[in-house]
């Protein structure tokens, strides 16, 4: 009877620590992007995703732009909460730790063009914020209520803000206005996103993680897309001159965030070099366990980037009595590129785990180990 009582205890020990151990100072992550970072708001508004899209982990299409999970999935995991709801998502939704306001094609400027017209979502940046301004209201209207589905009210305050946008302000007009025509108003793009920064700290939001954009001369979409001549190819297979503009956007955005923790000094406003690691991902796939940095894994055409910009992942279409097929490969693990645009989950989880583990990414320096007992992502 004895080793019975004692075998309780020592469970009920090992449970107590388990508990201490998964401990965060953050409870809930509030998530502001694109494509990137979208867990099925898109998909919950306009829903027309299909196969391979999810192929990997949750073997169906969920809404995310990618085989498997996006980097806020991981980051997510790591601090040991649940995948995000996507604001949008009517059914099954469970906000009780955050919520997902991005979705796909989403941009931080009010589009000046039409979903129906040039494919840009109507839920840009300001949108988002107006959301998660109502979302917020209506959490506070239903403090008193019981319901298992949301967040108590001081939930604000004990949440990680993240930001992943810009990508589409920075490439929706390359083609049409090159590099010149477009750094012309990047500016705004930095003021808009430290200004919504200044509205969550206003209603209370304290800690801000801002990832910066990608090296998309680097994608295969872009490279097959966009003009360019021989000499802009680097050594690494990337268009120089437009890795170079998003290098200067990023500067941009971080002396911006710089000032913007000037101006709110209890706040953590972190910059977050998300270029550095997928930029290393594309330059030297194999020393990461990768194979192909800029070949699509989901497209049609097979060479070196296998993508064919008019027949995009998982479509099908007739090009001068010719059926194409845009297919996925068997072993997205092995890419960095999901479908030219996006990242695979294996590229996102790297991404995250860098995010989740390394500090010397963020401008200042920051530890999520001080704040939370960071779980192993799988």
């Amino acid at each position: 009877m004895m080793s019975c009582w004692y075998s309780i205890v020592v469970l009920i020990i090992i449970a107590t620590c388990n508990l201490v151990e998964s401990k965060c100072a953050f409870e809930a992550i509030f998530n502001f992007g694109d494509s990137n970072t979208d867990t099925g708001g898109f998909y919950a508004a306009f829903p027309s995703q299909g196969s391979p899209y999810g192929m990997t982990y949750f073997k169906k299409p969920t809404g995310r732009a990618t085989d498997g999970r996006v980097i806020v999935d991981f980051l997510a995991q790591g601090l040991g909460l649940p995948y995000l709801s996507p604001y949008l998502q009517s059914i099954g939704s469970d906000f009780r730790h955050g919520a997902n306001f991005a979705t796909s094609a989403s941009t931080v400027l009010m589009p000046q063009t039409s979903l129906f017209v040039s494919g840009v979502s109507p839920f840009y940046l300001g949108i988002q914020l107006q959301q998660f301004k109502l979302f917020k209201v209506e959490i506070d209207e239903l403090q008193s209520k019981e319901n298992t589905n949301l967040p108590p009210s001081d939930i604000f305050g004990k949440s990680l803000y993240t930001f992943y946008i810009g990508q589409n302000d920075f490439t929706g007009d390359l083609g049409s206005k090159g590099i010149g025509g477009v750094k012309e108003y990047l500016p705004q793009v930095v003021s808009q996103i430290t200004s919504t920064i200044k509205e969550i700290y206003g209603l209370g939001g304290r800690t801000f993680l801002v990832l910066n954009l990608a090296p998309i001369g680097c994608y295969p979409a872009f490279l097959v897309q966009l003009s360019h001549d021989s000499s802009d190819i680097d050594e690494f297979g990337c268009l120089k001159s437009y890795n170079n503009a998003v290098v200067d956007y990023n500067n941009m955005l971080k002396d911006a965030l710089a000032q913007t923790r000037k101006d709110l000094s209890d706040a953590n406003v972190i910059y977050v070099d998300n270029h550095a690691v997928l930029l290393e991902l594309f330059q030297h796939p194999t020393s990461h366990g990768l194979k192909y940095g800029n070949k699509a894994c989901c497209g049609q055409g097979g060479g070196s980037y296998n993508y064919n910009q008019e027949v995009s992942c998982g479509n099908t279409k007739e090009i001068n009595g010719q059926t194409l097929s845009a297919t996925a490969c068997e072993d997205p693990y092995n890419y960095v590129s999901w479908d030219g645009i996006h990242a695979t989950e294996a590229a996102n989880k790297i991404t995250a785990n860098v995010i989740l583990n390394d500090g010397s990414n963020f401008d200042p320096p920051f530890s999520l180990h001080k704040f939370c007992d960071i779980q192993p992502v799988d």
